[in-house]
This record gives structure tokens, sequence and C-alpha cells, in this order.
């Protein structure tokens, strides 16, 4: 009998020691429903790009870090971050300093830094980014979606392997009235346009926007992103992708 335990009590730690070097192997990200959120926006880094259309998702976040007195300056994971808290959740905002078509290996440092599985990135990532084919003046939340021709978005969906990721699109798109439309007027689109200053008229209708962006983040931190969907994405919020 004494054998036996001897035996028995090699096996076990003989299996012990190959689990833990299958679990040092591939480590498995265990769910952290109270872990921290990270809200990434997309832009380009540089001044001559602070104020244009393509800057839309830097502009969000630096919005938000206002309203929480929080300054977005600490270079981690390839971005500039900074930490608050909205609600009981800790948030970590992240403006990727890669430029637009490489935001993606940002994205993915980030959840590897602050331990998110595939299965999180509903609940504990939000990307926010510009939208030309939704106009001026709207937002739409979606929880997975081609990135449709916007090489950030593509980034992400690469670096990530998904198009299982949540974001926040806020439309760029010059909204023409149909007799615009009728005699011919095209709206502005394309790399100039996004990489362009935007004007003080457009700036304006954005500000409002990204009070309403951040308003979405704080409901999708508190509540989810179905309870942000469901009074966000109302009226014009529609379309899908941009160039560049």
């Amino acid at each position: 009998m004494k054998c036996e335990k001897q035996e028995e009590a090699h096996s076990t730690l003989h299996t012990s020691h190959l689990e833990t070097e299958a679990q040092e192997q591939k480590p498995v990200l265990k769910p952290k429903p109270n872990g921290p959120v990270i809200v990434v926006g997309l832009g380009n880094p540089g001044m001559e790009y602070v104020w244009t259309p393509h800057n839309a998702g830097f502009m969000a976040i630096d919005r938000i870090a206002l309203q929480h007195g929080v300054a977005v300056q600490n270079r981690r994971c390839k971005a500039l971050t900074g930490v608050t808290r909205i609600g009981q959740r800790e948030v970590i905002l992240a403006k990727p300093e890669t430029f637009m078509n490489l935001s993606g290996l940002s994205v993915a440092a980030l959840l590897k830094e602050f331990q998110i599985g595939p299965e999180e990135r509903g609940s504990r990532l939000v990307v926010i980014y510009d939208e030309l084919d939704l106009p001026l003046g709207t937002i739409k939340i979606k929880e997975r979606g081609s990135p449709a021709g916007h090489n950030g978005a593509r980034s992400v969906s690469g670096s990530l392997g998904s198009n299982e990721w949540l974001r926040i699109r806020i439309g760029v798109g010059q909204d023409l009235p149909a007799e615009a439309i009728a005699a011919g007027v095209k709206r502005k689109g394309g790399r100039d346009y996004l990489l362009s200053p935007m004007r003080k008229a457009d700036l304006a209708v954005l500000d409002e926007v990204l009070d309403r962006v951040a308003s979405a983040v704080r409901r999708i931190v508190e509540e989810g992103p179905a309870a942000a969907m469901n009074e966000f994405n109302r009226g014009r919020d529609q379309g899908s992708g941009n160039p560049d």
C-alpha cells in the first residue's frame, strides 16, 4: 500500500508538472468582468492632422479626458495613454502613435498588456474612429463588422484576427440636401478631404458630437453596448466605411 501511494504521488506530481508546462506554453486569459476598459481613438500623430476629419477618434479621446480631468500623455503600448474612472470601472484612454494604418499594433499590444481575451473584446474594448459614409453630426455603435475601406479599422481587425470588436463610428461625411445632389454637387471625400483641416462650421457640429460620443462611452462602460446602441443609433446614423 505504501508503494502504491508513493507511485500514486509520483504520478500526481508528474501530471501536475505536465499541466504546469502546458499552461506556461499556452497561457489562458481568464475573463475579468471588472477589469479595466480600454477606449482607443484612432488618428494620426502630428500637429498637421489635429483638426482633420481623420482625427475624429483622437478628438473624442481628448474630449473624454477633458471631462474627467486627466491627461493622455503616458507612452504605453505604442500609444499615448491616460487613466480615469467611469462609474466603478477603471478606463484606459489611448491614442496610438503608429499612424492610422498601423493602429492595430497598438490595440493588440494594449489587449495583451491588460490581458483581454477575444471573449472580452465586446465589453472591455471600445475603438472610436471617423466614418466618411456617415454624415457629419451622426454616430453609430456596432459590435462587429468589416472595416469597409477604413485603414485604421482594417489594421485593428488584422492585428486581432477578427472583426468582432466594439466600435463607435463618428460621421464626417458631407450631408448634402437632395436639391444639391440633383444639381450634380458631389460630396467631399477621399484622402485629401480626410487629411485637410475642417472648416469652423464643421468643427462646431463635431464639437457637439464629441459630447455624445463621451456619453455613449459612459453608457457602454456602465450598462453595456446594447443600452448604448439603443440610445445612440438613431435617425440619420447609417452607413459603413471610408477610404484611408
